[in-house]
């Protein structure tokens, strides 16, 4: 039986549509059955929908600061769709610790930084200023502390030194596309465990080449 999947959006959708894409396999041991956006000009609702996926909008704007209200018209969405697991895909909006807590285990976030390092706004122009020679992009459970949970998969791409925020940005999304589904589907098939603070995956191996950089020539 598929685990069904909701995507939060906020925005243009990219890995949501990664998610959607790997999903429409048949041997995937997931489903999107919904796509959630608290903004309703979220460009992510028009591909969802070209796609075939349900969406449904849920305004936070009008709940103000009141978190825990916008939380309850979200969590009747959830349990209307029978929602399973969670996949934040940019989206903008703090949870209570409440909320995390009750999806704790079943609710990824991606973050485009190798975490624990450069959390939070600017992670691209954070790596950049830092003179980091890698970086690349994590999934990772959410907890109520932001991009601080435990990681379930990373991905690394090399960083030139004419590298702008942008240029930087364009390589780790390519990344980001790759690893999220990935991460999804070792979730739903449930080869991965946490153990306090430290996600383990069943049966897993260290891959066998290494990312080094910068490349030094013969």
């Amino acid at each position: 039986m598929k685990r069904r999947v909701a995507i939060l959006i906020s925005g243009r959708g990219s890995n949501m549509a990664a998610l959607i894409k790997a999903a429409a396999a048949e041997d995937f041991p997931a489903e999107i059955a919904v796509v959630i956006s608290n903004r309703a000009d979220a460009a992510g609702l028009e591909k969802a929908g070209k796609a075939g996926v349900r969406t449904v909008v849920v305004e936070s704007k009008p709940f103000g600061k009141h978190r825990a209200g916008f939380e309850v018209a979200l969590q009747a969405v959830l349990d209307e769709h029978r929602i399973e697991l969670i996949c934040l895909a940019g989206f903008m909006r703090l949870f209570t610790a409440d909320f995390v807590q009750r999806w704790h285990g079943k609710m990824l976030n991606i973050h485009p930084s190798l975490l624990p390092s450069f959390p939070g706004l600017d992670p691209h122009g954070q790596a950049l200023r830092a003179g980091v020679k890698i970086s690349g992009a994590t999934v990772h459970f959410v907890i109520p502390a932001t991009d601080a949970g435990p990681i379930l998969m990373q991905g690394a791409v090399s960083v030139s030194d004419h590298d702008s925020a942008d240029t930087l940005s364009e390589r780790i999304l390519e990344v980001e596309h790759r690893i999220y589904p990935d991460a999804l589907r070792l979730l739903a098939s449930g080869q991965v465990r946490l153990e306090g603070d430290i996600c383990k995956t069943v049966a897993s191996a260290a891959a066998g080449n290494f990312l080094i950089s910068p490349v030094v020539g013969e």
